[in-house]
């Protein structure tokens, strides 16, 4: 499913993949209806954040929560048979998306589809990139607190691969599985992965989590208020156990040390 702002060139390389494309948004509800006609399996990871984020347009609420909640009335109006929905652990603080994300997981488990809750923890294409102050290409890191905490940074694409695994397996039906990668490293861990593996040193610096909790409760915007919770939850995190979830769902996963080489090399 594709927006009519989409991209063009994005649009056709799905297309030259074999997809088959329909043009819907979570936030018109009639064309969600018409989306999901003989439709067996949703798969959704669409959300207003980071990179779509519109104030007062494509945001937390009405794209992550209203638009999510007319889509699983939409999938269980038109027979729908799976529903897998991308979300996230739980973190200590309140903020906008993770309370959409809530309000759909609690829509989910309350509605008659047969559904799927991924929770994915932080994703090292975002949060190991220079679009959140980890800039390898200019060896430079922002480490938001103490930089301590062992994260389980996953990539995105074995998401992708858990959310297609989900389809035939049984283990995945209404179920919530919390996916990490293959070992648990801290971010100053990291720092010292992508310094050996450049064979330079980074710059650090650092952000007290103090300062954090300042912006969280200063932000008026949306958006400011998640990521600031966000980097705050960097320094509380918890690590992921996958032994169990990897028994059901044989996925090689990625780990901090290959996105290293592949993104340093590019």
């Amino acid at each position: 499913m594709v927006r009519a702002t989409s991209d063009p060139a994005k649009v056709d390389e799905l297309r030259r993949l074999g997809a088959s494309v329909v043009q819907a948004d979570l936030c018109d509800p009639g064309s969600i209806q018409a989306a999901c006609q003989g439709v067996s399996a949703v798969i959704t990871t669409a959300s207003s954040m980071p990179f779509a984020y519109r104030p007062g347009e494509n945001t937390p609420q009405t794209t992550d929560e209203d638009g999510y909640l007319c889509l699983i009335d939409a999938a269980q109006e038109a027979g729908v048979g799976q529903f897998i929905y991308t979300s996230f652990p739980p973190m200590a603080a309140s903020f906008p998306l993770q309370d959409a994300k809530r309000a759909v997981e609690d829509c989910l488990r309350g509605s008659h589809l047969a559904y799927t809750i991924l929770q994915p923890t932080f994703f090292m294409e975002v949060w190991l990139s220079p679009a959140v102050g980890f800039d390898y290409a200019s060896r430079k890191a922002t480490i938001y607190g103490a930089g301590g905490s062992p994260i389980s940074w996953i990539s995105l694409m074995d998401v992708a691969q858990f959310a297609v695994a989900c389809l035939d397996n049984p283990a995945a039906r209404n179920a919530t599985l919390e996916l990490g990668g293959p070992e648990a490293l801290s971010p100053l861990e990291v720092v010292g992965i992508f310094e050996k593996a450049g064979g330079k040193p980074f710059e650090v610096q650092h952000v007290p989590v103090e300062a954090l909790q300042g912006q969280l409760a200063a932000a008026t915007d949306p958006m400011q208020k998640s990521f600031a919770a966000m980097m705050i939850s960097l320094d509380t995190t918890r690590p992921i156990e996958m032994e169990t979830t990897l028994r059901s769902f044989p996925i090689k996963l990625k780990t901090v040390r290959e996105y290293a080489r592949d993104v340093l090399s590019a």
